[in-house]
């Protein structure tokens, strides 16, 4: 971002009674006002200054020289100096970045008080605590022994909870299983297996996957939908 500082003339005087205290050579009064600009906002100085210069060498005359007649002529002109035509002004750049920064504010108020997407049914019946009677779509694994996957048993299809006793589970698996995954309309959700699968526990739940688990480890169930 360019940044410029500039001084804006307001006004010359001459008093022939003042002169370079140096050298005696006639002197101007230069009042003056300062600019900023930047690519964002332009910025006029609120109050203006004067400047003395020697007319005869072109050279400002310092400040530290200055007679106190000099002071009180710039004093007086410094104070008659027209208001600037603004103290601070948007450059059209300046605009289009107040915007931007506007709308990302709202945006990130509006990510705050708005209310939360409604769940969807299949989230929320995911949710609910698994009850007797219900009918979940997944996949069981049965290991021979615990860690090894060889051997296993695996299966996928419908689920039918029969039982809960506190925190155990038992559940039973649909007479139509797959030994490979397919899409749960091809497969058979009202018929079931009288024997119960292995006593389980539910060790994950979220809306989108339910695992049970068997206390040494050789049952899982990892459920996807329910019906």
């Amino acid at each position: 971002m360019f940044f410029v500082i500039s001084k804006i003339e307001q006004g010359t005087y001459q008093n022939d009674k003042l002169k370079n205290p140096k050298n005696g050579n006639p002197i101007v009064l230069l009042v003056l006002r300062q600019l900023t600009r930047t690519a964002l906002f332009n910025v006029h100085s609120k109050k203006a200054f004067g400047e003395f210069w020697d007319e005869s060498t072109q050279k400002k005359i310092a400040r530290r020289i200055w007679t106190p007649e000099m002071k009180a002529f710039a004093n007086q002109k410094i104070a008659e100096a027209a208001k600037p035509p603004y103290i601070f002004k948007l450059t059209i750049v300046g605009w289009i970045f107040c915007l931007l920064m506007l709308t990302a504010m709202g945006m990130i108020v509006y990510q705050e008080v708005k209310p939360p997407l409604p769940k969807p049914a299949e989230y929320v019946a995911m949710e609910k605590a698994p009850a007797v009677g219900d009918i979940y779509f997944g996949h069981y694994e049965i290991y021979k022994e615990k860690g090894t996957p060889v051997g296993a048993e695996i299966g996928f299809g419908w689920f039918k909870i029969t039982k809960v006793d506190g925190s155990d589970f038992y559940l039973t698996k649909s007479t139509d299983m797959s030994k490979t995954s397919k899409p749960k309309e091809q497969l058979n959700h009202t018929d079931f297996e009288t024997e119960n699968m292995p006593v389980v526990k539910l060790t994950e739940q979220t809306g989108y996957n339910i695992r049970f688990k068997s206390a040494d480890g050789l049952t899982e169930i990892y459920i996807t939908d329910k019906k």
